[in-house]
């Protein structure tokens, strides 16, 4: 699965959206399941300054996205970006997003080589369309691949850094404070979604 763009919220490695599998091999050209000590891991998020909101709502179970603020646009979206891409305005803000979300295309990958991602398969890589409008890529967990259709509604999750895949949300007790801080902590967490 392609992103929409090479300059995607902080993404190590080639493009791809923040919740996505990198597109690169390891630092050392390998491409088995596991990572050698030391190689860089595709999937972890590389926080810098504008991105440092996203990936701190994330860590406390929040999901940000943009909204412009210019006469006549009002557009969201989502990756984000310090523009709008509707109307080019640089009036855009931060804004949460309700999380509800509905599935608009999926693939089941059942072969990744790029570490981690080789432990993971098969899982879901989807594109799914955000109740405030924007699409954006991300996983489905919680749910069979023949139980997914067009349309489903579906919910935000958080999976921490480090978390499997089975249940693996990122919540503590339900809840969407993670233990441990923001994205500047040791762990990280992805927005994923699961049938509402």
């Amino acid at each position: 699965m392609t992103g929409e763009s090479a300059d995607m919220v902080g993404r190590r490695g080639g493009g791809g959206d923040p919740v996505t599998a990198g597109t690169g091999k390891s630092g050392d050209g390998s491409t088995g399941a596991a990572a050698p000590a030391g190689a860089p891991r595709f999937e972890v998020p590389e926080v810098d300054a504008f991105t440092r909101p996203y990936w701190d709502a994330a860590a406390e179970g929040r999901l940000l996205l943009r909204r412009c603020r210019a006469a006549g646009c009002g557009a969201a979206h989502h990756y984000p970006r310090e523009f709008c891409p509707s109307c080019w305005s640089e009036d855009v803000v931060w804004e949460q997003a309700t999380g509800r979300a509905t599935l608009y295309t999926w693939s089941v990958v059942h072969r990744n080589d790029l570490p981690p991602f080789g432990d993971r398969v098969p899982y879901v890589a989807a594109v799914v369309e955000l109740a405030e409008g924007p699409r954006m890529m991300t996983e489905i967990i919680d749910c069979p691949a023949d139980a997914l259709r067009i349309g489903m509604p579906l919910a935000v999750r958080f999976r921490r850094d480090g978390d499997g895949r089975q249940g693996g949300d990122g919540r503590q007790d339900g809840g969407g404070r993670q233990d441990g801080g923001g994205a500047g902590a040791t762990g990280y967490a992805v927005p994923v979604f699961a049938p509402a």
